[in-house]
């Protein structure tokens, strides 16, 4: 299952974020600490590169992340030139504080009355970005809801005499490269449902909880895993739950949502999906499966000439 979404006001949220590129100092972008490179917009990236910006990396929901994985990611960020990964959960004060000294040390240039620090706070819908601007204001300026893409617009606030805040809508990429991408960021929340097919999606999920976190799917819903799939997986929850439609077949749709519910809340635990290791070789995988693609197109476009000539030849 393919999966793709860019609505268009985004559109227009890409043009404002180049523009604004180039007058500001960093890059806080906000991704999923449980799938941070899926939730890494390649726009942002090419947007601060371009301009010579660094980024700060902010790993947030933390608390609904494997912590292994987490320490995995930080290292993998802070050995980039120009990034700096900081792992963090909006709901910790205490970590929201700590965020503004941390940006200034990436600018130190900047951060006094007649030079502010510029800073845009970009990302991918439903990361925790308007929630990160309104503990930093200490009140309600952004938007903030339980669907993807509620911020639309783009707005400059100061958090400080030294500090400018520029907050920019959720931003997808035109086109998702990778499937496991497109599924992660949907299981996540990150994608509009009028763009996927949940039940698909659970059982995707599903195929990672048993390859990853099997001990805490048996915590959660009480069924073994050994010889399950990712659609076994969905089916076991309606079994346990009591989920069933007209004629006793499981109600797949029903534990689909329950799952992903459940991933989302956290309630399953502290579950990451993938890892840098993980991510390399989903890369390598995917360069493969590109490559054979290429190659079995090559070949039936050889075919179809060769006998495009041979036609010609017998006329």
């Amino acid at each position: 299952m393919s999966i793709q979404w860019f609505p268009g006001h985004m559109n227009s949220a890409k043009k404002q974020a180049e523009e604004q590129m180039e007058f500001i100092d960093l890059v806080v972008e906000v991704l999923d600490a449980r799938l941070p490179e899926a939730s890494c917009n390649p726009l942002v990236d090419r947007m601060r590169q371009f301009r010579q910006r660094p980024v700060l990396k902010v790993l947030n929901k933390i608390d609904l992340a494997d912590p292994n994985a987490t320490a995995a990611w930080k290292a993998y960020y802070d050995a980039k030139p120009g990034v700096t990964a900081y792992p963090m959960t909006t709901k910790k004060p205490l970590d929201v504080a700590r965020l503004p000294a941390l940006a200034l040390s990436l600018a130190p240039h900047r951060g006094v009355p007649t030079k502010p620090l510029r800073i845009m706070i970009m990302g991918i819908p439903n990361v925790g970005k308007s929630t990160l601007m309104n503990a930093l204001l200490k009140k309600r300026v952004a938007k903030v809801g339980d669907e993807p893409a509620v911020t639309k617009t783009q707005q400059k606030l100061y958090l400080d005499k030294h500090t400018v805040l520029v907050d920019t809508p959720g931003l997808m990429w035109p086109k998702i490269d990778m499937p496991s991408d497109g599924l992660m960021l949907a299981a996540s929340h990150a994608i509009g449902t009028n763009a996927l097919i949940e039940e698909e999606v659970a059982f995707f999920l599903g195929d990672v909880l048993l390859e990853r976190y099997p001990q805490l799917l048996t915590a959660r819903y009480g069924f073994k895993t050994e010889g399950l799939d990712g659609i076994g997986v969905v089916e076991q929850v309606a079994a346990r739950r009591g989920f069933r439609v007209r004629g006793g077949e499981f109600d797949v749709e029903k534990a689909a949502h329950v799952l992903l519910h459940d991933y989302r809340s956290g309630a399953i635990g502290r579950i990451s999906l993938e890892t840098p290791e993980s991510r390399a070789a989903r890369l390598e995988a995917h360069r493969l499966e590109k490559e054979e693609k290429e190659r079995i197109a090559a070949e039936k476009a050889a075919a179809k000439a060769e006998e495009a000539a041979r036609g010609k030849r017998g006329t």
